[in-house]
């Protein structure tokens, strides 16, 4: 269940940083509002994921899922450049993550 509880965390945190995105700095209610509840589920989920996940493990494929995330999201839905090295490095990120997964460390 800590992994079910980590990739939702991770989840949360991509929609935390879109909605933050759209929120135009907090002035726009609705954006603000998706933005605090995200970010608040997103920690939450992550506590109850660390309660048998080691931190290293946990936290670091938590910023992994999110970073990834964001930048597909700004490419897809944004429009944001997907450029060769962008592409390289959000694909070194999710080698990161995969071998912090296989490392064995992470029950």
């Amino acid at each position: 269940m800590a992994w079910v509880h980590l990739v939702l965390a991770g989840i949360l945190e991509i929609i935390w940083a879109f909605s933050m995105k759209k929120a135009a700095g907090f002035t726009l209610i609705v954006p603000s509002v998706i933005t605090i509840v995200a970010m608040i589920a997103s920690v939450v989920l992550l506590s109850l994921a660390m309660r048998s996940l080691p931190l290293g493990t946990a936290y670091t494929i938590w910023t992994g899922i999110g970073a990834v995330g964001a930048f597909a999201v700004g490419v897809i839905v944004l429009g944001e450049a997907a450029t060769p090295m962008r592409l390289i490095a959000a694909l070194l990120i999710v080698t990161g993550i995969v071998l912090m997964k296989l490392s064995g460390s992470a029950t």
